[in-house]
């Protein structure tokens, strides 16, 4: 299974499937305790995680929160285990507390063909109790400072993540990185494509130092620009 790769002090990119597909993400506390974002998919994210948590000389039982940054079954599909696992309180944006709690992702837009395509697709979530909810700049209280940055688009309570001390930032689905080369989110699972595209100038306007990506690798050298270079070409299309 893949190591913990260290993003900053304190913070490490997790993968839950080969070849970075899937990511989640660590935060550690001064007092020990940790800070998850994502969950990944079901079958397979509870043991990588157990894993990568192993590899960090901690304990499931460290998990205090488990943040999403939305409820596609990919980043929420593993939480009820995780959660059952770790013990910790599951955070969403307010928009999407609900799907984690009926057990469902978010669907797709119906009104578009690949809309309807993806709404044929099996629902992969098993319900989990959400114990807060966080909204658009709210500061969490997350290993000095995580800033929510509520993107929404492919998903409506969609969120990405700044955490502010280390400069790390979490687009979430708002772009992918696959294997090195950095695109949109899938139009087939989003909510509202042209939405997706357009909050994701969000990712262009803050300060960070690594851009970290929910699929794929980590940009270090360069990143801010990058994202923008790559959102001033493609913004328009």
């Amino acid at each position: 299974m893949s190591q913990p790769i260290p993003l900053a002090a304190g913070v490490w990119r997790l993968p839950t499937a080969p070849r970075d597909l899937v990511n989640s993400f660590v935060f550690a506390e001064p007092d020990g305790s940790l800070t998850l974002v994502d969950a990944g998919v079901k079958g397979m994210a509870p043991k990588r995680i157990a894993a990568g948590l192993a590899a960090l000389g901690k304990q499931p039982s460290d998990v205090r929160r488990i943040l999403l940054t939305h409820a596609h079954s990919d980043h929420a599909g593993g939480v009820a285990r995780v959660q059952k696992l770790t013990g910790g309180g599951i955070e969403t944006h307010d928009d999407e507390a609900r799907w984690v709690r009926d057990g469902r992702p978010p669907p797709p837009n119906r009104q578009t063909a690949l809309g309807r395509v993806a709404n044929l697709l099996p629902a992969r979530l098993e319900r989990a109790e959400v114990v807060a909810t966080f909204g658009d700049n709210q500061l969490l209280d997350v290993a000095g400072g995580l800033r929510v940055l509520h993107t929404p688009g492919h998903t409506m309570g969609h969120c990405s993540f700044l955490h502010e001390p280390s400069g790390v930032l979490i687009t979430g689905d708002s772009l992918f990185n696959w294997f090195h080369r950095m695109r949109w989110s899938y139009q087939l699972f989003c909510t509202d494509f042209p939405l997706s595209k357009q909050t994701a100038e969000r990712l262009g306007e803050v300060d960070y130092e690594v851009a970290a990506f929910t699929h794929g690798p980590e940009i270090r050298d360069g990143a801010r620009e990058k994202v923008r270079d790559f959102l001033r070409r493609n913004t328009a299309r």
